[in-house]
Order: structure tokens, then C-alpha cells, then sequence
């Protein structure tokens, strides 16, 4: 309907909390404000060469594996509707995390939690490329804008494309391997640059982290009211921190709500409002049973020492 909903006599809510506050406020406001609980003399000062830094043999070994299931998660979750880089990197972020040996050490430098996220928001970018290329539909917001392009040049993206225009098709191709290698060329003279910004003072580079996560959330919408927005997620942020929750199953919300409820509203429309839809199609009964496992799945292990606990 037309009708407005959840605003609370805000204009600025009218099309949602934006995607930008939410994430300065839940990962630099509340990062900001959970260091800020030590004092300065505690946290050390960066004071390692850039020869350490480079990967050795032990970390390409660990490395290899959050590669390659980054790939897949971020090409898979970058041809869906919706997945994109964020999701993508959120998703192998918390995977690493699950399957870790280790996961006391994620969120204190853990190799596996650069390689994974890395390695799936360079492969969701590349995945976008599928649908809209092949079927012309845009995965995103990004992709979106190049189908515009591509439509103000007179190119229509679709299963004509390779045959019609196929040195576009190709080229494409080809700019993500170049876009990748001048990455590469670009970054690594860099390293010792963003290596040095490590030893500044914690007083020096937290006002900072807060004056540049201000002018960012102001500066999207050039609005002053979603600084607020960033600010209250930040203490939400730093109130999960201190109750062991992870943020980024709240971005996930945020990101795929949407989606879910324009899903959700096509289907009952379809159905005339009989939600029956979704347990009488053979696709969407699957999707719902496969949604179903996923979500009891972790609920097991706690099941099953509770059973234990009960027998003895």
C-alpha cells in the first residue's frame, strides 16, 4: 500500500535505515567506544617491519583453504539478487569463523578472517557479471547503474550478447583479470604507507576514526539526522560486543528484508493471499525445507548435551 510505515513522524525513515550509518555505527562507533574502555598505555604501539608483514609459508598454507571457499561463497551469493560484496564477505567471515579451530583469534588478526572475506568480495564481483551479462538482470545497485550504461550505448545485455556483441562480452571479461593484477601493482608499493598509519597514537587516531565516520555518514544523503542513525547503532554495537553477538547477522537483516518482503508480497498476490504457495510448489517447498535445516541446525548441539545432562 501507500500507506507510510515505522517512521515515527520522521521523513528520513521513509525509505528505510540506510546501509552506510548502520555499518560506521556497528563496526567504527562501536569499536571506538569498546577501546576506549582500556587506557592509551595499555595498547601498544605497531612496532613490527614490513618484512614480517609479508605472508610466509605457514600463512599462504592457512590461507589456501579460506581462498578457495571464499571464492565460492562470493561467487554464489554475487549472481543472487541482493548478495553482492557485503553479504558475501560477511557470509565467509562468519563460515572461517564457525569451522575455525581457532575462532578465540578472529577479530584479533586471524589470517583466515582477511583471506576468506577478501577472496569472496573480489569473487561477488566478478559473479554480478553472470546474470546481468547472460539474462540481463542486475544482482545490485552497482550493476544496475552498468545496465544503464550499457542501455544508453544501445546494448542490450541477454543470451544475444556473446553473439552480438562480442568483443564487449570478452572485454569484460578480460578487464577483471587486468583490474586484479593493477590492484596488485598498485597496492603493494603501498603496504609500507598504510603500515605507518598502525603507529599512530591511539588519542591521535581514534578522534579520527570518529570525525571521518561523521563526514561519511553525513556526506551519503548529505543528511544530518542519519548521523544520529550512525551513532545510536553504535551503541547498539558496542552493547552486542559486550553480550558476545555478532553484528553481522543484523546486516544481513538489513540488507535482505527488503528483498524478503517484496518476495514475500509478489507471492501472496500471486496466490491471493493463500500462503499455501509456499508449501505446494515443488521449488519453493525445498527452498522452505532447506531454510527450515538451516535453521534447527545449530540448535542441535545444544539439544543434544541438554539430552546427555538429562540421562546422567
Amino acid at each position: 500500500t501507500g500507506n507510510v510505515r515505522f517512521t515515527f513522524g520522521n521523513i528520513t525513515l521513509m525509505d528505510g535505515i540506510g546501509m552506510v550509518p548502520v555499518v560506521m555505527g556497528l563496526f567504527g562507533i562501536a569499536e571506538v567506544l569498546d577501546n576506549l574502555e582500556k587506557s592509551f598505555q595499555e595498547r601498544s604501539i605497531f612496532q613490527t617491519s614490513l618484512a614480517n608483514l609479508l605472508p610466509n609459508r605457514e600463512d599462504w598454507g592457512r590461507s589456501i583453504g579460506p581462498i578457495l571457499r571464499g571464492s565460492l561463497v562470493g561467487f554464489f551469493l554475487g549472481i543472487l539478487p541482493g548478495g553482492g560484496a557485503i553479504i558475501s564477505s560477511f557470509t565467509s567471515y562468519a563460515l572461517e569463523k564457525r569451522i575455525s579451530r581457532h575462532p578465540e583469534e578472529f577479530g584479533k588478526g586471524a589470517i583466515e578472517g582477511v583471506a576468506g572475506p577478501e577472496s569472496a568480495n573480489n569473487a561477488a564481483s566478478s559473479g554480478a557479471f553472470i546474470p546481468l551479462l547472460t539474462l540481463g538482470i542486475p544482482a545490485n545497485v552497482v550493476m544496475a547503474i552498468v545496465l544503464g550504461a550499457l542501455l544508453t550505448h544501445g546494448i542490450q545485455p541477454g543470451p544475444l550478447l556473446l553473439v552480438r556483441n562480442a568483443d564487449l562480452f570478452w572485454g569484460v571479461v578480460t578487464s577483471m583479470y587486468l583490474g586484479n593484477a593493477m590492484l596488485l601493482v598498485l597496492n603493494l608499493p603501498l603496504i609500507g604507507l598504510w603500515v605507518r598509519l598502525l603507529k599512530i597514537p591511539y588519542s591521535i587516531l581514534f578522534p579520527l576514526i570518529l570525525l571521518f565516520c561523521l563526514i561519511g555518514a553525513y556526506s551519503v544523503n548529505n543528511n544530518s539526522e542519519e548521523v544520529i542513525i550512525m551513532i545510536i547503532f553504535g551503541v547498539i554495537g558496542y552493547l552486542m560486543r559486550k553480550f558476545d553477538y555478532e553484528a553481522a547477522p543484523l546486516i544481513f537483516a538489513l540488507v535482505l528484508s527488503p528483498l524478503f518482503e517484496n518476495a514475500l508480497r509478489q507471492s501472496l498476490l500471486m496466490s491471493n493471499g493463500r500462503f499455501s504457495i509456499f508449501f505446494t510448489r515443488p521449488i519453493s517447498l525445498v527452498f522452505m525445507i532447506t531454510g527450515m535445516v538451516l535453521f534447527l541446525l545449530p540448535m542441535l548441539p545444544f539439544v543434544k548435551r541438554r539430552v546427555m545432562k538429562d540421562e546422567l
